[in-house]
Order: C-alpha cells, then sequence, then structure tokens
C-alpha cells in the first residue's frame, strides 16, 4: 500500500477506479471514413474513464497528426505493410501496456491484431466492420479470413443495419455478439455556413456564379470515380455554369486525371486532392455526388447532410438507413450514368426541391448522428463486458 493510498483511507475518500486502456488498431492513417470515426471515437470518448491509445499497422498517413493532436500515445507498428513487424510489436504492447479492450478498424487490423490480442490476454476484443465488402474485395482470402477471425472478436460493431446483417448471416456471427452503431460526425463542426460561401469559392478559385458538384473520397475501385467524370461530361455540354471538383487521394489518381483529359473536361473538373479543412470547403458546394459501388454509411454523406448540401447517391444498403429518395436525397440504381445525370439536371433547374431535401437531410443528421452518441454507444459495448451489471446512463 502506498502512502498516498493510506491517506486516502484514513480520511474515508472511496479511491477512484483506475481507468480502462483501451488500443484502437487500424489498417493505415491514410485518408479514409474509418479514420475518421477513429478520430471522433477518442476526441469525444469518455476520458474521465478511458484511457485512449492508437496504433497504425504501417507507416505514418495523413491522421497521424491529427490524432497526435489529440494527445494520445501513437504507435506506428511497421515501416511497411509486407514487413510483417506488426505482429512482435503488437504482442509487446498489448503484455506491456496492459489493454483492457483492442478495438480493430479494416481488414488486416481485424484479421491480424484480433488473434494477436486474444493470445496477449486482451479480455475485450471489438470488431468495427466499416462496410461490408468482403463478397466484392478482389482478394480471395478476404471472406474466409474475417470469418475465421471472427471468432476471436468478443463483440462486432457495425455501421449500418444491413452490415450487421452480413456479419450474421454470411460470417456467422451470433446475432447477440453483434451491435448496429451508426458512424457520427461533430455537429458542431459541420453546420451550413452560407454566408462564407463568397470566401470558401475564393480559396479554392471557384467561379462564384457557378453550381458545384463535388465527389468526395479515396479515388479508389470503391468509389467509381471514373463514373463520377461520365456523370461530369454529360452535364458540362449541357450547363456551362456546372463545375466538379474531386477531393481525394487514392491509386486512381492518375488514371482519372487521363480521364479527364481524355473527355475533354479541362478546368471544369478540378482535382483537389487531400483537403483538411473540410468544413471550410463545404460552403463552396452546392451537390454532393457520390457513385460508390459498395458503401457502409459514409462519412462524407453525414457531412453533407449538416452542411445543408443536397445530395445524389448510389442506392446502397446503408445509406437507405438515412437517406429517403426524394425526400432528403435523390437515390438512383449504381452502375450506369443516365439516372445520377436526370437527377442532376433536375437539381440543377428545381432550386426549391434542392432545398427541400437539404433541410429534411440537415433535420435526420442533427437527430442522430453525432460523434458523441456514437462514442457513447461504443463505450456501452465496452462496458458490457468490462463491468457486466454496470452501464454508462
Amino acid at each position: 500500500m502506498t502512502a498516498a493510498t493510506e491517506v486516502i483511507e484514513a480520511a474515508g475518500i472511496p479511491e477512484l477506479p483506475r481507468k480502462y486502456r483501451v488500443l484502437h488498431v487500424i489498417d493505415s492513417l491514410d485518408l479514409g471514413g474509418a479514420q475518421v470515426v477513429l478520430e471522433n471515437l477518442i476526441r469525444h470518448g469518455d476520458h474521465d474513464r478511458f484511457e485512449f491509445e492508437a496504433a497504425t499497422m504501417h507507416g505514418h498517413g495523413v491522421y497521424w497528426d491529427r490524432l497526435a493532436a489529440l494527445g494520445i500515445p501513437l504507435h506506428s507498428l511497421s515501416f511497411h505493410h509486407k514487413v510483417p513487424l506488426y505482429v512482435p510489436r503488437l504482442a509487446w504492447l498489448c503484455l506491456t501496456r496492459r489493454y483492457d479492450v483492442v478495438h480493430t478498424h479494416l481488414l488486416a487490423a481485424n484479421v491480424i491484431a484480433k488473434p494477436v490480442a486474444a493470445c496477449c490476454g486482451v479480455r475485450v476484443r471489438i470488431n468495427h466492420d466499416h462496410c461490408n465488402d468482403k463478397l466484392t474485395d478482389p482478394r480471395w482470402w478476404a471472406l474466409p479470413a474475417d470469418k475465421i477471425t471472427n471468432r476471436f472478436s468478443t463483440h462486432i460493431i457495425a455501421v449500418s443495419e444491413s452490415t450487421r446483417t452480413f456479419v450474421v448471416e454470411q460470417e456467422g456471427m451470433p446475432p447477440s455478439r453483434a451491435t448496429t452503431v451508426h458512424n457520427g460526425i461533430d455537429l458542431d463542426k459541420f453546420r451550413p455556413r452560407p454566408t462564407q460561401r463568397a470566401e470558401a469559392r475564393e480559396r479554392w478559385q471557384l467561379p462564384a456564379d457557378a453550381f458545384v458538384v463535388a465527389g468526395i473520397g479515396r479515388l479508389t475501385y470503391q468509389k467509381n470515380f471514373a463514373l463520377f467524370l461520365n456523370i461530369a461530361a454529360a452535364i458540362i455540354r449541357e450547363h456551362p455554369h456546372a463545375y466538379f471538383v474531386l477531393v481525394g487521394t487514392g491509386e486512381d489518381d492518375a488514371a482519372l486525371r487521363a480521364q479527364a483529359e481524355h473527355l475533354g473536361l479541362g478546368d471544369r473538373v478540378r482535382f483537389l486532392g487531400y483537403v483538411a479543412d473540410m468544413p471550410a470547403l463545404w460552403p463552396a458546394l452546392d451537390c454532393l455526388l457520390l457513385t460508390s459501388r459498395y458503401e457502409g454509411l459514409p462519412i462524407t454523406i453525414l457531412e453533407a447532410m449538416a452542411c445543408g448540401v443536397p445530395i445524389i447517391a448510389s442506392h446502397l444498403d446503408g445509406m437507405r438507413e438515412i437517406l429517403h429518395d426524394e425526400v432528403n436525397a435523390d437515390l438512383v440504381p449504381p452502375g450506369e450514368p443516365a439516372p445520377y445525370v436526370e437527377r442532376l439536371r433536375r437539381l440543377l433547374t428545381e432550386p426549391e426541391r434542392a432545398r427541400r431535401h437539404a433541410e429534411a437531410a440537415l433535420q435526420t443528421v442533427r437527430e442522430g448522428y453525432s460523434a458523441e452518441a456514437m462514442a457513447r454507444a461504443v463505450e456501452r459495448i465496452y462496458l458490457k463486458y468490462l463491468e457486466p451489471v454496470g452501464a454508462l446512463p
């Protein structure tokens, strides 16, 4: 017994329980929605009850500095994803830091970190499924590996009900050990800012009178930005004041730039790359066009809703749980450009319709998609296993 403990006991002051240690493990800290979720879980977490740390399987990435600014310990487990230093380094962390919870995000972390954590005696292993993409993943081993390593999961968190259904029906997880927790965003940071429109247009060198359509996300197969550019080509021919911007980075960058040049889009399509200050960009935008092949519940959708930007999106899984066609968004079948083009024409020529959709979407996101609500829901799952008879209020 320490001297401090003796003083506390002599004074009759109840000793505060120690904080639970939570380690988030993610494939990388490059651009992506899972990285935003991770940042929000830590930023809005209950720091009186939990001590948070984060580890990336390799490298640093654009979110490294953002997480470091939160004042938490950060770990890069390997300098390259093909060098498996992450296995011994993660094991060493688990054995020396004695985490109560290891919470994994994305496929490699799910497949590798959960078994390592289990072997090192970590009590609670949480698997966060951000998308039910295993059936479309070109890596043949993705689905069987995820299914096999689910046996090391104490609990699975799914970002949409469709993702939870996939985990239960396709991967065999018991329903009692899978919970839907919708993504949430910082509603103080993301909100309508109409008075900042001119400033945002000037900052990103967009014409003041243009109708600006944005595609936002990683430049990858999943997001199908090739379709986005084909839609842009069709609209630009008809509407001289329509401009398109692509926001993000990824392996398809060079191919998309070549496609834009081939289509003769010129300066009517802008590649903005990674934008760190997204709240400052949203006032410059008139529409979010999401052409994804598959999704869970994209953070970009929530941000657009919170900022009052109308949405045209693929009619997919998790988005159907928050977006309703002709009510708070335009939802169209994924794949062919014609349905997107038709809805975008309407948005360009029917401003009252766009306003109605944006107002309805803003109300929807404010009613239940805050980062605080997401963090509390996740922490209740932690405590279900850490304190079986306890719960957060």
